[in-house]
């Protein structure tokens, strides 16, 4: 596991590598590749950063690091909407490591980059699911091997985030489910914490920058006290994930969800509000967070299904 240090050094690598290579011309044109995301930084993810060996352990061909870790670089890549196969080849690899006798040529590809992983939790909507190589399916009790499979990609609300339908023709089992689902969640959160915090940085600073009646926008009262509204949001929620990363169990992965899935869907609507006409054009970036925020909120199963999870510990 990474010290405090470590994490804040791995934080500002990625940083650094997404602001050299993933400026938003080129976000635009990864989504828009053929397989959804730009391949040659992936690499550079891989081999500078380890990113897709941070939950592989070092006796497994991995960096030998925790959860958090891989919330890290999630949370940035969240910021500017990069496209990359993280979260599914992560996923893939903690269902991977739950077996008794772990695949280490499997997890040993997974963790360099050259294989792509997905865990399917509902067949028809699979991140990953048109680019993997290694799925596994899992009904919350059972994780199995998709040995054998059909991918029909599909044509998603945002386009940052390939989904596909999956069919199994073949599987194997791999043992019991860990709790994969919670682990999902937990990064997924990450990452919308990420997101929910640039679209309300590009918000500020458009209001600063966008002059009316004579003045900043941004200089008019009420649109401060929004501001700072949002930034509370943004704030607590992202005190509920780093809770959840810390200490990760159902209860404070479904919180994390909701608490992210809420702070970014608010931010972003504020955004398009306070962009005016010119948030929901192409051209602007806005519309993209706007997207991103209303299809991971309803990724892995909508809010409804976080609360139906909560409420054996509220009631």
């Amino acid at each position: 596991m990474m010290s405090s240090d470590e994490r804040d050094l791995l934080r500002s690598t990625v940083a650094a590598l997404i602001g050299k290579h993933a400026p938003p011309a080129a976000v635009r044109a990864a989504m828009s590749s053929e397989r959804g995301y730009d391949d040659s930084l992936w690499q550079l993810l891989c081999e500078q950063v380890g990113a897709a060996a941070l939950v592989v352990p070092e006796e497994l061909g991995g960096a030998g690091g925790a959860l958090g870790d891989a919330a890290v670089v999630l949370e940035e890549l969240g910021k500017a909407l990069v496209p990359t196969p993280l979260l599914g080849s992560t996923l893939a690899e903690l269902a991977l490591l739950s077996a008794d006798d772990p695949d280490r040529e499997v997890l040993a590809a997974l963790a360099a980059g050259q294989s792509i992983g997905a865990v399917v939790f509902d067949p028809g909507y699979v991140v990953n699911g048109d680019i993997a190589d290694v799925v596994i399916g899992t009904d919350g009790q059972t994780l199995t091997r998709w040995t054998s499979f059909i991918a029909d990609p599909g044509v998603p609300m945002d386009p940052t985030r390939r989904l596909a339908r999956l069919e199994a023709k073949q599987t194997a089992p791999l043992g019991a489910d860990p709790g994969i689902a919670d682990a999902a969640a937990i990064l997924l959160a990450a990452e919308q914490i990420g997101a929910a915090a640039k679209c309300l940085d590009l918000t500020v600073q458009y209001t600063k920058d966008r002059v009316q009646f004579g003045r900043p926008i941004g200089s008019f009262q009420a649109l401060k006290h929004r501001m700072a509204d949002l930034y509370v949001a943004v704030q607590s929620a992202r005190a509920v994930v780093a809770d959840a990363v810390g200490h990760p169990t159902p209860t404070a992965a479904a919180l994390a969800r909701l608490a992210a899935s809420e702070a970014f869907s608010t931010v972003a609507a504020e955004a398009i509000q306070l962009h005016g006409g010119i948030a929901i054009t192409w051209e602007s970036d806005i519309q993209l967070y706007f997207k991103r925020a209303h299809g991971s909120a309803q990724l892995l199963g909508p809010p409804r299904d976080q609360l139906r999870r909560l409420e054996p510990e509220v009631f």
